[in-house]
């Protein structure tokens, strides 16, 4: 499996574990938004997502090796969660934020843990609330490396097309659960619109490429569609 690196971009998706929906209401939604940003933002720069009724699209970048380092000390990054997983680390080792304290296998394993985490957290919030057992997402959530610009606005274009491919709406900007929206009406999330729309080279060219672009995702084999 493709491990997540500092620095690297990923498109990265996940569906449900058998039939069921992972997001039955409006309410399940903005709550797995809300402990995503609890676990994700501090260690990723999220630039696209689309949540849909039995699976979910992410584009993020994961943050500087030093940044990561600053969120599992706990020292001084504004962005550190509280709830950080840092079991399996060598706190003891920790002398100075900045210095580099951690192994590589360390640093993936926590950035894969606070994924782990972010499901586990929702699934958990779900079966108390429907009364349910059982695995709720697939176990091992995929990713794909982005590897230059083109790859990484056609991963954009892609995740914000979802809904539309699977007949949920008809234009990008009308599904709800999506980042396309909120950059489309000049909405202040986490979200880094300002970066993607320089990436695409501005609000209008963001536009362009999306409506340009729905005739060639509809025969893309570039990412799986599920």
């Amino acid at each position: 499996m493709q491990p997540l690196i500092p620095g690297a971009s990923y498109h990265i998706f996940n569906h449900a574990n058998g039939f069921e929906n992972v997001f039955r209401e409006k309410e399940n939604y903005r709550f797995f938004l809300e402990k995503y940003q609890l676990y994700v933002t501090p260690i990723a720069e999220t630039y696209a997502y689309c949540l849909m009724p039995n699976h979910f699209h992410l584009v993020v970048r994961i943050q500087k090796r030093e940044v990561i380092e600053a969120v599992i000390t706990n020292k001084t990054s504004s962005h550190v969660t509280a709830d950080a997983d840092t079991s399996g680390l060598n706190l003891s080792k920790v002398q100075n934020v900045g210095q580099v304290q951690f192994s590589d296998s360390e640093i993936e394993k926590f950035l894969s843990k606070q994924f782990s985490n972010l499901f586990s957290c929702y699934t958990q919030s779900l079966y108390k609330v429907f009364n349910r057992m059982g695995s709720l997402f697939i176990k091992n959530f995929k990713r794909e490396v982005i590897t230059d610009r083109s790859h990484f606005i056609n991963a954009i274009i892609y995740t914000h097309r979802n809904p539309v491919h699977h007949g949920f709406c008809k234009t990008f900007g009308d599904w709800s659960y999506s980042s396309y929206p909120e950059i489309l009406y000049g909405i202040k999330s986490f979200v880094e619109s300002e970066k993607l729309l320089k990436i695409t080279g501005g609000f209008d060219s963001f536009i362009e490429l999306h409506s340009k672009n729905l005739a060639r995702f509809e025969n893309s084999s570039d990412f799986e569609s599920i």
